[in-house]
């Protein structure tokens, strides 16, 4: 399972020109799944990305987390983030699991960072064309890959 993290001051996913989804300060989850993963993966990103220690603190330092600054989470699925490159200019997208799986396995991150974090997680709305707009703060973007902890 993959995640591309970011920092932001404000971000919004829409679906039909509707809002579905919003928050203020926190973090935006770009969430990729592959046929791979299990909940193990999915309780290492939750603990991970709820403890990363990424906004400042009173002196100016990366010291505090989403959960210590009571920042909101908007978690949207992506698929694309599990795109092979190696050959040609087409990327493949064969490592993301196919919807069947990686629906049940979106809700599931879904209810874990809920429970993680002790709120509700905003969200996008699973296989939809979703249009995400943000103000990344710092810039601050931060990749996690389950299967290749750092």
């Amino acid at each position: 399972m993959r995640v591309l993290l970011q920092r932001v001051s404000e971000a919004a996913v829409r679906v039909d020109g509707a809002i579905v989804g919003q928050i203020d300060a926190g973090l935006l989850a770009l969430v990729g799944i592959e046929a791979a993963d299990t909940p193990a993966d999915i309780d290492w990103l939750c603990r991970k990305i709820v403890a990363l220690r990424i906004f400042s603190d009173e002196a100016g330092q990366m010291n505090r987390s989403v959960q210590d600054t009571g920042g909101q989470i908007l978690a949207i699925s992506q698929f694309t983030l599990h795109a092979s490159t190696k050959k040609g200019t087409r990327p493949s997208y064969s490592r993301a699991a196919r919807p069947d799986f990686a629906q049940p396995m979106y809700h599931a991150f879904l209810e874990a960072l809920t429970t993680t974090l002790g709120k509700p997680v905003q969200q996008g709305i699973f296989g939809a064309d979703m249009k995400v707009s943000l103000v990344n703060d710092g810039p601050v973007s931060i990749w996690l890959d389950s299967k290749a902890p750092e």
